[in-house]
C-alpha cells in the first residue's frame, strides 16, 4: 500500500468512526427508562458530558451541575455542564458535587432536556448567565510585562449558550436563547442509519467577527473604539467577517453532513476565539465576600 493510499484510508477510517460515535451516543440518549425519570436525566447529562469531552482539548474540563458567580453580586441558575478553563482561574467553592464556578474561567454553559423543554424556564435560565459580568480588576505577571487587567481584544466575556435536547421541533424563539443547539435525532427504533445530531447555530451570528464580538465584547457599546487601539485589527476584521462556520462542515461521499465531526471543528473554533480565559480578580471576590460578611 502506497502512503497515499495508507493516507487516504486513514480518512476514510477518521469519518466513518466519527459516523458510529455520533449514532452509538444518540442511540445511548434514547434508552428508555420511565420508572425513574430522575435517573435517566442524570445518564444523558453524562452521555452529553462524555461528547463534549471528547472533542475540547485538555486546558479545558468538563463540570457537571455548577453554579456560576460573578464579583457584582450575581450567581446563575444551576447549569447541567460547564466547560471551563481550570489552569489559571480558581474555583470559587468545590467540596463534592458543590461547586461554584467564577465567571471568568468559563467557555461555555450547556442545559441538557429530554423531551419536555419548556422556553419559561430556559429562558430564565439562559437570562440568569447573561447577567453575569466579568472583572477588569485583576493582576499577573506576563513573559515581559505585568497585566492590570484584560488585554485590548478580550476586554468583557461571556460563555458559549449551548441547549442539548432530544426534541426535534425547537421553536425559532428557543434557538434564540442559546448560541448552539443540539438536538439528537432518531428516526424509528431498529435504524441507526438515522440516528444523528443535528447541530444549529444562532443565525444572528453568520461570520466570525459576529462570533468574536459577541463572546469578547460582551456588554461593550462602542465596540469599534475598541478595534481602534487593536494592532492589525483592520486586517483581523476582514478575515473574521468573511469566515462562516458552514464552511467548517464536512460531508461524506453522499454529500450528508458528518454532524458530529463538523461539530468539533466549528465548536473549536469558537473557543479559540476566546483562546484564554479572563484573568482572575482576586480582589474583587475578596470585596464582595468581605461585603456580603458584614451586612
Amino acid at each position: 500500500m502506497s502512503d497515499e493510499e495508507r493516507f487516504k484510508k486513514a480518512i476514510k477510517n477518521i469519518k466513518n468512526n466519527y459516523k458510529q460515535i455520533e449514532r452509538s451516543k444518540v442511540n445511548q440518549l434514547y434508552l428508555e427508562q420511565d420508572l425513574h425519570p430522575t435517573t435517566i436525566g442524570t445518564a444523558r447529562e453524562e452521555i452529553w458530558g462524555e461528547i463534549f469531552e471528547g472533542l475540547i482539548p485538555k486546558k479545558f474540563v468538563v463540570e457537571r451541575s455548577v453554579f456560576l458567580i460573578d464579583a457584582k453580586d450575581n450567581v446563575s441558575l444551576e447549569a447541567d455542564l460547564v466547560i471551563m478553563d481550570e489552569m489559571y482561574t480558581p474555583y470559587i467553592f468545590r467540596y463534592g458535587s458543590i461547586k461554584f464556578i467564577p465567571i471568568e474561567a468559563v467557555a461555555a454553559v450547556i442545559q441538557c432536556k429530554s423531551t419536555s423543554v419548556d422556553k419559561k424556564s430556559l429562558g430564565e435560565w439562559a437570562e440568569s448567565i447573561k447577567i453575569l459580568r466579568t472583572s477588569e480588576r485583576a493582576v499577573a505577571r506576563l513573559a515581559t510585562m505585568f497585566s492590570t487587567g484584560p488585554v485590548l481584544t478580550q476586554p468583557s466575556t461571556r460563555p458559549i449558550l449551548i441547549l442539548c435536547a432530544l426534541k426535534t421541533e425547537i421553536s425559532n424563539e428557543l434557538e434564540e436563547l442559546f448560541d448552539i443547539v443540539l438536538l439528537a435525532v432518531k428516526k424509528g427504533k431498529s435504524d441507526i442509519e438515522d440516528s444523528y445530531i443535528d447541530v444549529r447555530f444562532n443565525k444572528e451570528f453568520d461570520n466570525l467577527l459576529k462570533w468574536f464580538e459577541a463572546l469578547n465584547f460582551n456588554n461593550i457599546d462602542k465596540t469599534e473604539d475598541v478595534w481602534k487601539k487593536i494592532h492589525n485589527a483592520d486586517k483581523a476584521k476582514k478575515r473574521l467577517g468573511g469566515m462562516k462556520l458552514e464552511e467548517f462542515q464536512v460531508n461524506d461521499k453522499n454529500g450528508k453532513n458528518i454532524s458530529l465531526l463538523s461539530f468539533n471543528l466549528q465548536f473549536n473554533q469558537l473557543l479559540m476565539l476566546i483562546n484564554n480565559p479572563m484573568l482572575f480578580p482576586h480582589q474583587d471576590y475578596a470585596k464582595l465576600f468581605q461585603e456580603c460578611e458584614e451586612e
